[in-house]
């Protein structure tokens, strides 16, 4: 047949080879025969593996000077092709059966012009495994640009495009398992908080993606029977996952009838790999047309029920899968029928560029559940956000009712501790006057000291309220202020030894009160019991920001070790209240009252 033809003879012309003679030999046997091209060796010789040669004249009716090229559809499943004697190419290794396979893209061989001639010559030898769909196509044969351009249309479409689905499908199913993996339905899933639809649309287009790259390997990983088990199970795995997408898409996972939806997958999965190695075993076909042909009219039935509901009820998730369900089983039945129930040897499975319809449905519903995902999102956030502006409000409300409480908390502190200061402190000291009146027994100069400590006791009191935190310097000179003129009466010389040092951090207005009170007391405890002519105070800065602060006197001493007095238990008390070391030794002539803050 002419497929190309030049113009008034100047041109070459493209032409198909159909007529041949072959010698095909099966387990020992040798028929030979004329046949008519394509030649398809399974359904002539019963799915047995074997050898074949065949003898294809061609002949030209001028020779020619350019370079000619030769293309098959199908060839193998391993070949050897000659030329008028010459060896023009070799397809695999023809003692090596069971693995290479040539026979599933079409090849291209050059036919070099120098053995061209009139009446020309094609001896092709094959070497064929049973039930591999090994044989031999027409020979398309004409000058080599047309033929390369003829091959490369047909290599894109049978090879090219089948790895291009399989990326498709690789990168679909590895967005739907992680899917699988982050996303969580709420109402349960294939499995306990995860989604069932991306898991089976991941799992089917990891199957198809291993189903498609078939055409791609010459030389599969596994043998030719194992091999093809292998393809029989990921195609059951690919049409079971589509089916368990479409019915989580509609939402019949959640119905009771989902059990024997499994029942039905697991049928179909189980029963591939035992029917393809009875096909392969029995060297018979029809086991495993009948597999597919009951899988096709179970999917057409389901596709056309399934179509019917998503039109009843439609969405457009429903809409859109429904039509790419009908589509895929339409073009399921055109395979089945144009590849396995009949000897169309030529034809190529289109399943293979429609089953991308699933990958485009998972995607269109991928990004529509995003954005209802991220519109929920949003309000969700809109909501947080403004219960968060209304609880920042009750808490400022509630952080300024604190915030006066604590005020009303210390200004009622500083009242109490004011009032037993006044107790304590001047109180103390006036009862004790009032006791010496009423007793008569008081000389005027002991009545007078008692006064005075009152008289002390309240000013130190009004003092206390404005001593700056941390300021040791000042609150010794008040001290000096208040008291020196006692010393000077008592002829009590004051040694004043003090250093400036700057504010230390840690001492707020209680600590400073406090230790006040302890400086006070040192200093009336030299006064009333010492009968010293000589006091010394010193203050002194230490490593790391604390101080030294000690109370020298040269008085008569006492003894330490003894039950303590009331006096220096107020001294260990308030030491131990502000974190300071307090130490206090005495001999005859030398008294040393030492405070170190840290």
């Amino acid at each position: 047949m002419l497929l190309l033809a030049g113009a008034g003879g100047a041109r070459a012309e493209l032409i198909e080879l159909r007529q041949a003679h072959v010698s095909a030999t099966v387990e020992g046997r040798t028929v030979e025969r004329d046949v008519q091209l394509p030649y398809n060796w399974d359904r002539v010789n019963g799915a047995r593996s074997g050898t074949a040669v065949f003898e294809i004249p061609l002949h030209l009716e001028v020779p020619l000077d350019e370079p000619y090229a030769v293309y098959f559809a199908r060839v193998g499943n391993r070949a050897e092709i000659w030329f008028n004697g010459i060896l023009l190419s070799r397809l695999g290794d023809l003692a090596r059966p069971e693995h290479q396979d040539y026979a599933k893209a079409p090849q291209h061989v050059l036919i070099p012009a120098r053995l061209l001639q009139r009446d020309n010559h094609f001896r092709i030898v094959l070497s064929v495994d049973g039930g591999r769909r090994g044989g031999l196509s027409g020979l398309l044969v004409g000058p080599e640009p047309e033929v390369r351009q003829l091959y490369k249309s047909a290599h894109r479409l049978v090879v090219n495009g089948s790895i291009a689905v399989a990326v498709f499908s690789m990168v679909v199913g590895v967005i739907a398992l992680l899917l699988w993996f982050t996303q969580v339905e709420p109402e349960g899933g294939a499995l306990p908080g995860r989604s069932g639809l991306y898991l089976s649309a991941g799992l089917a287009e990891f199957c198809w993606m291993l189903r498609l790259i078939d055409p791609a390997m010459v030389d599969p990983p596994l043998s030719w029977a194992w091999w093809s088990v292998v393809q029989t199970v990921a195609y059951a795995g690919w049409i079971s996952g589509a089916g368990l997408f479409c019915h989580h898409v509609a939402g019949w996972h959640r119905l009771p009838s989902m059990r024997w939806v499994r029942l039905v997958v697991a049928a179909l999965l189980l029963s591939s790999a035992p029917i393809a190695w009875l096909s392969l075993s029995r060297h018979d076909g029809i086991y495993l047309t009948g597999w597919y042909g009951l899988a096709t009219l179970l999917f057409v039935g389901y596709g056309i029920f399934y179509f019917g509901a998503a039109v009843h009820q439609p969405t457009t998730e429903r809409v859109l899968v429904a039509t790419a369900g009908v589509l895929n089983v339409a073009v399921g039945v055109r395979d089945w029928l144009v590849i396995r129930a009949t000897d169309n040897f030529n034809e190529i499975s289109w399943m293979r560029y429609s089953s991308a319809l699933f990958g485009l449905a998972l995607g269109y519903i991928v990004i529509t559940r995003f954005r209802e995902a991220s519109a929920q999102a949003r309000d969700l956030m809109d909501n947080m956000a403004a219960r968060v502006r209304q609880k920042e409000q009750e808490l400022a409300a509630s952080y300024r009712q604190l915030e006066q409480l604590a005020r009303e908390q210390e200004r009622a502190a500083e009242r109490a501790r004011i009032l037993r200061d006044m107790h304590d402190g001047v109180g103390s000291h006036i009862s004790a006057a009032i006791r010496q009146l009423q007793s008569g027994k008081a000389s005027g100069e002991e009545l007078l000291q008692t006064l005075r400590e009152s008289l002390d006791q309240l000013k130190l009191s009004i003092d206390a309220m404005n001593l700056p935190p941390g300021d040791l310097t000042t609150l010794l000179a008040n001290l000096r202020y208040r008291l020196e003129p006692r010393f000077k009466s008592s002829d009590i010389e004051l040694v004043w030894d003090v250093d400036l040092l700057a504010p230390l951090g840690g001492l707020d207005g209680k600590a400073m009160r406090q230790l006040q009170f302890m400086v006070f007391e040192a200093l009336s405890n030299v006064l009333q019991h010492a009968h010293a002519s000589e006091l010394r105070i010193e203050l002194r800065g230490c490593e790391g920001g604390g101080a030294l602060l000690r109370v020298i006197d040269n008085g008569r001493g006492f003894d330490v070790e003894r039950s303590p007095r009331k006096g220096l238990a107020s001294l260990r008390e308030r030491a131990a209240a502000i974190g300071a070391r307090l130490s206090v030794s005495s001999v005859p002539g030398r008294t040393v009252v030492e405070i170190a803050i840290a």
